[in-house]
Formats: structure tokens, sequence, C-alpha cells
């Protein structure tokens, strides 16, 4: 683990913020969250096996239209739906950018040139490698 990766965890868990993984009965859930309160930066949602996840971010960037999807060197584009301060965009699991993504822990999303940033830490990624592992068909 390099210094700054390091950095970043340490300063993500000062903050409060996690990544949790809610797979009971329901849909699968992987939120970037501080427990216990309103406050979410992403939310990966699926039917259990369905290979589709929707991506949903929240923030000031929040806007419809066309997005970009890139993670690594992979990239796709899907529309962005938005409600208030949250962006939603459904992704395959089987596709390139997803499986990017379960490797990287980056997805960056751009819509009208706005770009929100998703980064699971490298001590979350085996939540992130379990919620792909549910929701592939």
């Amino acid at each position: 683990m390099t210094f700054l990766t390091l950095a970043a965890v340490v300063v993500a868990l000062q903050a409060g913020w996690t990544w949790t993984l809610y797979d009971g009965a329901g849909p699968v859930v992987l939120a970037n969250e501080i427990p216990d309160s309103p406050r979410l930066r992403a939310v990966l949602e699926c039917t259990p096996g369905s290979g589709v996840t929707r991506v949903d971010l929240f923030g000031p960037n929040a806007g419809p239209g066309m997005a970009t999807i890139v993670s690594g060197t992979a990239s796709a584009t899907g529309q962005s739906d938005a409600r208030g301060p949250q962006r939603s965009i459904a992704l395959r699991t089987d596709h390139p950018v997803f499986g990017q993504f379960v490797l990287t822990g980056a997805l960056d999303v751009a819509v009208a040139g706005r770009h929100q940033t998703v980064s699971v830490e490298p001590g979350h990624l085996a939540k992130l490698r379990r919620f792909a592992e549910l929701c592939s068909g």
C-alpha cells in the first residue's frame, strides 16, 4: 500500500465515511455512507443475478443527460437521470467498465462536463467484488 493510498484510507475513516454491503432479502446494495445517518455519496443497487446495477451518485453536480462512464481504460455512455441532488445511471455488470471498476475501485461519471468520482478504497474492494458476484447474471 502506497503512502497516498494509506493517507486516503485514514482520512476516509476519520471522516466516518465507509462502504457498507447490504445483501439480505431484497436488492443488493453497496453504499458509500456515514452509518446511522442520511449522508450518502454513492449507492450501487441491483436485483441479485440480474446483471444490471444502478449507480446513484449524490452531490451538487447531479444533472440529467448523456453520461460518459470511465474506469481504467474502459468507457461507456448511458442516460443519466437526476432527482434533486441524486444522479442515477444503469450499468451492465458484464460491461468492461464495470469489470475495470471492480478491479480498480475507481469510476468517473461525467455529464455536461461535470464529473463525479466513485472511489472504493483498497480495504473495501472485497465488498465491491462480492456485490458484483451477487449481481452478475
